[in-house]
C-alpha cells in the first residue's frame, strides 16, 4: 500500500455570517479561488493530473447545491477533473481529506484536492426546506435537537460551569488574537477580492470592492465581565451564550494530497500526513462528546496511545463541549 501526503494547503479568511466580508459571496466562488491559489503554489503539478476534487459541505442546497463539488472542480481545475460533494456536517471537510487519503493509499488515485466550503450567510443552517419525519419527532425527538441545546445537555451532564465556559472562550480569543498579531495565519490565507453592488443613499447603483485577508472571529474587546453579562440563548436557565459559542461563519479551505511516488517525481516536500481517521456515534442529545469515542478508535487503528500524542487540536462550536471532551 502506497503512502499519501499533504503537500500544500490554503484557506480563505473566516468571516462572520450575515454581516462579514463574505456575506454576499457564493461558497463555490470561495472554493474556486482557494483551489486556484493551491494549484499556483505547486507549479510542478500539471492540473491534468488531478484525479478528483472532494468538497465537504454541510448544507448542499441553494448556492451550495446542484452537485457543487463538480461545479468547483470544472471551474478551478478543468473540465477533465471530476468532483463530488460530501456531507458529514461539521466534519465534512475532514472527511473529504480522509476519503482522498484512503483512495490514494489503495491505488485508486494519485492526486486529489480535498476540503470544504460553506456559506452560512446565503444558506440557512437547516436549509431552505426542513422536513422532519413525524415518526422520529414523536419517538426520538433528541434526533432533532439544535446544536445549542446539545451543548446545554453536555454542560449539564458533565458539570461544566458557566464560569469555566466563559473563561475558556476568553482565553480562546486571546490565543487567536496573539496568533493574528504574530502573523501565524497569514501564509495560509488566500486573499479574496469581493465586488459588491448596492443602492446608495441617493438611490443610485454603486459598486465597491474590498479584499478579505483576516479572520473576523477573534474579538479584542472581549473580556470576562462582558462574557459573564451575556444571557443564555438556547435554554432559559442555561449556560451557553453567544459569547461561549462559536460564531456562524463563511469560508473555504482545501489541501492537495499526492501519492508518495508523485511527491518524489515532482521533488516536493510534504507538509503533513493523515495517519488515521475514525468516526463514532453517540447519543444525539450529547452529540458533542463524539471525540471521546472517536479518538480512542483512531488511536487503536493507528497502533498508538494517547501518551504518544504531543498536541491535540479540538474543533467544535461550544466551550461546554470542548471542556467536557
Amino acid at each position: 500500500m502506497q503512502e499519501a501526503y499533504i503537500v500544500a494547503g490554503f484557506r480563505t479568511a473566516i468571516t462572520k455570517s450575515k454581516k462579514g466580508g463574505f456575506r454576499f459571496t457564493r461558497p463555490d466562488d470561495l472554493a474556486v479561488n482557494v483551489i486556484k491559489g493551491l494549484l499556483a503554489s505547486v507549479p510542478q503539478l500539471d492540473p491534468l493530473r488531478v484525479d478528483d476534487v472532494i468538497v465537504g459541505n454541510a448544507v448542499p442546497e441553494a448556492e451550495q447545491g446542484l452537485q457543487v463539488g463538480r461545479m468547483i472542480s470544472a471551474r478551478a481545475v478543468g473540465i477533465h477533473a471530476p468532483g463530488i460533494t460530501i456531507n458529514r456536517y461539521c466534519a465534512s471537510g475532514l472527511e473529504s481529506i480522509a476519503m482522498a487519503t484512503a483512495k490514494i493509499r489503495t491505488g485508486m488515485a494519485e492526486c486529489i484536492i480535498a476540503g470544504g466550503t460553506e456559506s452560512m450567510s446565503l444558506v440557512p443552517t437547516a436549509g431552505w426546506k426542513t422536513v422532519p419525519a413525524y415518526s422520529i419527532a414523536k419517538e426520538e425527538p433528541d434526533y432533532y435537537l439544535s446544536m445549542g441545546l446539545t451543548a446545554e445537555a453536555v454542560a449539564k451532564q458533565y458539570n461544566v460551569s458557566r464560569e469555566d465556559q466563559d473563561a475558556f472562550a476568553f482565553h480562546s480569543h486571546q490565543k487567536a488574537l496573539k496568533a493574528q498579531a504574530e502573523g501565524k495565519f497569514d501564509k495560509q490565507i488566500v486573499p479574496i477580492t469581493v465586488e459588491q453592488t448596492f443602492i446608495n443613499e441617493n438611490g443610485k447603483k454603486e459598486t465597491k470592492s474590498y479584499t478579505v485577508t483576516k479572520d473576523e472571529g477573534p474579538r479584542a474587546d472581549t473580556n470576562i465581565t462582558a462574557l459573564g453579562n451575556l444571557k443564555p440563548v438556547f435554554a432559559a436557565d442555561g449556560s451557553v451564550t453567544a459569547g461561549n459559542s462559536s460564531q456562524m461563519s463563511d469560508g473555504a479551505a482545501f489541501v492537495l494530497i499526492m501519492s508518495e511516488e508523485m511527491v518524489k517525481e515532482l521533488n516536493l516536500t510534504p507538509i503533513a500526513r493523515l495517519v488515521n481517521f475514525a468516526s463514532a456515534g453517540v447519543e444525539p442529545r450529547i452529540m458533542g462528546i463524539g471525540p471521546v469515542k472517536a479518538i480512542p478508535k483512531a488511536l487503536k487503528q493507528a497502533g498508538l496511545q494517547l501518551k504518544d500524542i504531543d498536541l491535540i487540536e479540538l474543533n467544535e462550536a461550544f466551550a461546554s463541549q470542548s471542556l467536557a471532551v
